[in-house]
């Protein structure tokens, strides 16, 4: 599974990167996560609002914080 928290690197990006590896941790899931700084780069994956979760290539949080529990109900039902 791969997973992009994508944003600019605000507090709210790093928060949203910060549950995703706990939710994944939570889980013992194996993901692929990474952080997409470049605007032009997040643009041209569909994201318009940041902080954003995209799993496999589909934006799935935009434009808000996700708790590590909606993080880990979200992920365990990709899997």
């Amino acid at each position: 599974m791969k997973i992009i928290v994508a944003g600019p690197g605000c507090g709210r990006c790093h928060a949203t990167e910060k549950n995703v590896q706990e939710a994944c941790k939570e889980l013992s899931l194996d993901a692929d996560i990474s952080h997409e700084f470049d605007v032009k780069r997040f643009r041209d994956l569909g994201v318009r609002v940041t902080p954003s979760v995209i799993v496999d290539g589909v934006i799935m949080i935009s434009g808000r914080i996700p708790s590590v529990d909606e993080l880990r109900k979200m992920l365990s039902t990709e899997l």
